[in-house]
């Protein structure tokens, strides 16, 4: 150990000073840090690979990203305009890559550039935290893994490393902006030019990563604003840089789509609060691999610094500008990531072990991911070491959690259930033999020999999928119902319905109110009276199970208030006209709920008791009917 320290030291004091960029040249320190990072960006990239899979989630963006490529616009159905993609950047990414001749099956590429934005994510915090403390020790330190230990052994971050959905760029965009922040700190410290436009777009891309990292765009740029105290004029163009894309998609989406939100988020009522659920959540991710331990241990260390450094004097206070500065940049990640924290449990967390607390960990974790080694910090990572070896060969989460609230471990259950060990492309997705598999192929079958148009309407307990007439009001020749959007949406052609019975792609389900709870994201199946009423002709024979009152009733209410005012929005004809009167009732259109059941949902739009007096059509101005949806 004398040996190591004297290493240290001596490397140190070969160091040539300031903060210098991340490459392998350079002092015998520099170099065992380079390659501890580089190690560590190579562990997360084996682990995910090892781990590749997409979800069915993951094929929402994909057929949204299809519907873009072949001209019909950022719609998930033909004639529809709901915004399904909770991730813009991650959509317009692939749309992007999936442009590139060569590439056939955008769900690859999605778990190839999820993969290679993690890795690159991580690689960047890790640098971002080695110059962090080099603004301590300019001459340079060895630096030993703390941290970053925590997160690597957790089966979590292997499996979202890929899965298809935004999660790898939500790692790359917090990893890129710690590393321009602690840049943007360095550069000031040494005396430098500070070059803040490029930080400062960057960092007002979370809103567009995803709408919850607004929350560390916000803090980022406070941090930056400390360190840097611009003047007005300075702070007016840093709000134009980063805002100026966000707001105008924001206008863009207000416009087009009439809400303020990407329709998931209306979907799951993300501005809601259920604690209880939230906290069983966040439990599900930290019992399993007792997180708790590493995390208390990481704690310690910060307080004992604390009240070393405070004893010592080298904490007077933040009075000056200075220590103001570097209590900001360290500040920032931690309260992001506790913030993160508290608002994934405040709407009730997820259904993805782990997913949604990933995010949080990764930024808490981010000022002490690599320390400058000492006596106390060999301990430390040790011990954090055998907890990692102990977490990554014997801790893994539960399958299913425990009523009330079902978790999965997604991962192995899209294993298991389409009995593949990495289902990463569209066609291992839609081989499965699945009920609503067959349906859709022998309705697809039958449009093709005989021209018949159907729906085919999924149960409510998946047992059936009956087959009805399309009404002629409807220009599609093929729509189906089913919860597995994804999964459907990758089934049929893109100019067929794909029907969402959860609300993450339909807009009329996700204004409903939530009826159930056992699912966070699912809480709004839709009454399938909607779907006959909307799809198909009046009098057509009904399947046992559709009661033909609330049929009656579903029809009339489309046609009423404010149900056929949300109808008009997102299926009327996109003019300067629809676009600037959606653009004017996005705040209460957001805002809008109906009731699930058919019949509330009448009295409430239609006033009175009802009695479904509609002409049967349904649509409130629909696009169904005709030409113009985008």
């Amino acid at each position: 150990m004398a040996r190591l320290e004297q290493f240290s030291a001596s490397s140190s004091a070969q160091a040539t000073g300031g903060t210098r960029g991340f490459s392998l040249p350079g002092t015998l320190a520099q170099r065992w840090n380079a390659c501890l990072v580089a190690a560590c960006g190579l562990a997360v990239l084996i682990g995910g690979y090892a781990h590749r899979w997409a979800n069915d989630d993951a094929l929402i963006y994909t057929r949204a990203v299809r519907q873009i490529l072949a001209g019909n616009g950022p719609v998930y159905n033909i004639g529809e305009r709901a915004e399904s993609s909770t991730g813009t950047l991650w959509q317009w990414l692939l749309v992007a890559g999936s442009a590139v001749p060569g590439v056939a099956d955008p769900l690859r590429l999605a778990v190839a550039l999820g993969l290679l934005l993690t890795v690159a994510g991580y690689v960047l915090a890790l640098d971002g935290t080695r110059r962090l403390w080099r603004l301590r020790r300019p001459s340079g330190a060895l630096m030993l893994p703390a941290g970053v230990l925590v997160l690597l052994p957790l089966r979590a971050v292997w499996d979202y490393a890929t899965s298809g959905l935004e999660t790898g760029l939500s790692f790359f965009w917090l990893g890129l902006s710690w590393w321009l922040l602690v840049r943007a700190r360095a550069a000031r410290a040494e005396g430098g030019r500070v070059r803040t436009g490029v930080t400062v777009f960057v960092f007002g891309l979370g809103p567009l990563v995803r709408p919850d990292l607004t929350l560390v765009t916000v803090l980022f740029l406070a941090a930056l604003w400390v360190m840097e105290r611009p003047s007005g004029r300075s702070l007016a163009k840093w709000s134009c840089v980063a805002g100026a894309l966000p707001f105008g998609y924001e206008v863009f989406r207000a416009g087009y789509y009439g809400v303020l939100v990407p329709l998931p988020a209306i979907a799951k009522e993300a501005s809601g609060t259920q604690w209880q659920y939230g906290f069983d959540y966040l439990r599900n991710t930290l019992v399993p691999y007792y997180l708790w331990v590493p995390l208390l241990l990481l704690a310690a260390f910060a307080a004992a610094g604390a009240v070393r450094a405070r004893r010592r004097g080298r904490v007077p206070g933040l009075r000056d500008r200075t220590r103001q500065a570097d209590a900001a940049l360290v500040a920032a990640p931690v309260l992001a990531g506790l913030l993160s924290a508290f608002f994934v449990v405040k709407v009730g967390g997820d259904f993805m072990h782990g997913r949604m607390v990933l995010p949080a960990l990764f930024l808490v974790l981010l000022p002490v991911a690599l320390l400058p080694y000492g006596r106390e910090t060999r301990v430390l990572s040790a011990a954090l070491a055998v907890w990692a070896v102990a977490c990554a060969t014997l801790c893994r989460p539960p399958i299913e959690s425990p009523e009330p609230r079902i978790v999965f471990d997604s991962h192995t259950v899209y294993q298991r259930g389409l009995d593949h060990p990495h289902p990463t492309s569209q066609a291992v997705h839609v081989a499965h033999d699945l009920p609503v598999v067959d349906a859709v192929r022998a309705a697809r079958n039958a449009q093709e020999r005989h021209g018949t148009r159907s729906l085919v309407l999924e149960t409510v307990d998946d047992a059936q999928y009956p087959v009805l007439p399309l009404a002629p009001h409807v220009k599609a020749d093929l729509a189906a119902t089913e919860s597995r959007l994804g999964n459907v949406g990758a089934l049929l052609p893109l100019d067929a319905l794909a029907v969402d019975t959860l609300g993450l792609a339909n807009p009329l389900g996700a204004h409903t109110l939530p009826t159930r709870h056992s699912k966070a994201g699912h809480e709004k199946p839709l009454d399938r009276a909607w779907a006959v009423a909307d799809l198909t002709p009046p009098g057509t024979p009904l399947p046992a199970y559709v009661d033909p009152l609330r049929v009656r009733a579903a029809r009339h209410a489309l046609t009423c208030g404010r149900l056929a005012e949300l109808q008009a929005s997102v299926r009327a004809p996109m003019t300067p006209g629809r676009f600037l009167q959606n653009l004017g009732g996005a705040w209460s259109r957001t805002q809008f709920r109906i009731p699930a059941d058919p019949v509330a949902a009448e009295r409430q739009e239609c006033g009175g008791t009802g009695g479904g007096s509609g002409n049967g059509a349904g649509t409130g101005g629909s696009v169904r009917s005709g030409g113009g949806g985008r």
